[in-house]
């Protein structure tokens, strides 16, 4: 069986017998945990162990936890800084900020591998402007270049630990005010200088061949009246055309408010995987899921569902093993001056 476009949420700690028969469809994907997933790492190790288990090639298993106020996991888990710490940290120390947001990136994906999870949404790579309060302190720096740079090392440790990124959000979500989790942000500006700006960090990382772009629903006039998400002019034309993105692309959710302006749940789908994404995100309504299930009835996209299996997590080691490695413990102790802020949990 093949992975379908969807990405779905779970309701608790285990799998419920409609859950189990929801991801048996082989329109389904991938999952995609919260907060209300995890209590423990023996549970949660359960937990991913049972999704993987029921289908080969096994389901993606994703987790929103950049750090900072989108941690997802805490407890066991090392509590991560918000990037822009690190930012702070690279104005006046470069090498060490370099060195850091590496550490950083590695025992993020290092902890999470060790449970079975495939992949973190993470890191972004919008620019901060002062404008976006859901951004915010979740990106790294003002200058674009130093936002790859800093981005760069953070990768290269993901990497190391067995785990492919994510840069977030295509085309760059952090010179709007407005939050696409409850509203679709517009932004006005002209589209040469969202390219010169606000893209350039997604044109160098796509350049260093990084695995997986999610893409914005916010509108930008200039360029398609189209939220980005669901624009073939953002996406098959600039993304994967003029940048040469060969990665997989995941839609923000489709619950998101951000995105219902184009249609209902099944028009969503359908107008995200013609503008070409590979893999759509659908959280916090069962009825939603279900939706798009009968209305993608027959849907299949062989050159999407090899992109997507090549997101697989590699080389994890088991939890106990990680712990009591002098990289976990010299990466946690390097970080652990950085924490601090509050949670951002979306869990509508």
């Amino acid at each position: 069986m093949s992975l379908g476009p969807l990405m779905i949420d779970l309701e608790g700690t285990a799998l419920s017998s409609q859950e189990t028969e929801l991801l048996a469809n082989p329109l389904v994907g991938g999952v995609i945990l919260f907060s209300r997933n995890f209590e423990s790492v023996d549970q949660l190790k359960d937990l991913v162990e049972a999704v993987h288990a029921l289908r080969t090639p096994r389901l993606l298993i994703v987790v929103d936890h950049e750090g900072g106020r989108v941690q997802r996991f805490h407890r066991e888990f090392t509590p991560i800084p918000p990037a822009a710490e690190i930012g702070k940290l690279f104005n006046t120390d470069r090498s060490a900020a370099l060195k850091l947001a590496k550490q950083t990136g590695w025992l993020l994906a290092a902890e999470l591998r060790a449970v079975g999870v495939d992949m973190s949404f993470a890191p972004v790579v919008d620019i901060e402007t002062g404008k976006s309060s859901v951004i915010g302190d979740r990106a790294w720096h003002r200058k674009p270049a130093s936002v790859v740079e800093l981005t760069r090392s953070f990768i290269q440790g993901m990497k190391q630990a067995g785990m492919a990124a994510t840069i977030k959000h295509f085309p760059g979500h952090g010179s709007v005010s407005a939050d696409s989790h409850h509203e679709l942000p517009v932004d006005d500006r002209r589209f040469i200088d969202i390219q010169q700006r606000d893209m350039l960090p997604f044109e160098r990382l796509i350049q260093d061949g990084v695995p997986a772009v999610m893409t914005a629903h916010i509108r930008i006039p200039d360029v398609d009246d189209l939220p980005v998400s669901f624009s073939k002019r953002w996406i098959r034309e600039e993304l994967r055309h003029v940048l040469d993105f060969r990665g997989a692309v995941f839609s923000d959710d489709l619950c998101m408010e951000g995105a219902a302006s184009v249609g209902n749940f099944i028009e969503r789908a359908k107008l995200a995987l013609r503008a070409g994404c590979d893999m759509l995100p659908v959280c916090n309504s069962r009825a939603a899921v279900v939706e798009i299930l009968e209305g993608l009835q027959g849907y299949t996209d062989p050159a999407a569902q090899v992109r997507l299996v090549r997101l697989h997590g590699r080389d994890g080691v088991d939890w106990e093993t990680l712990r009591a490695s002098d990289q976990w413990r010299e990466c946690r102790s390097a970080i652990q001056s950085m924490q601090g802020g509050t949670s951002l949990e979306l869990d509508f």
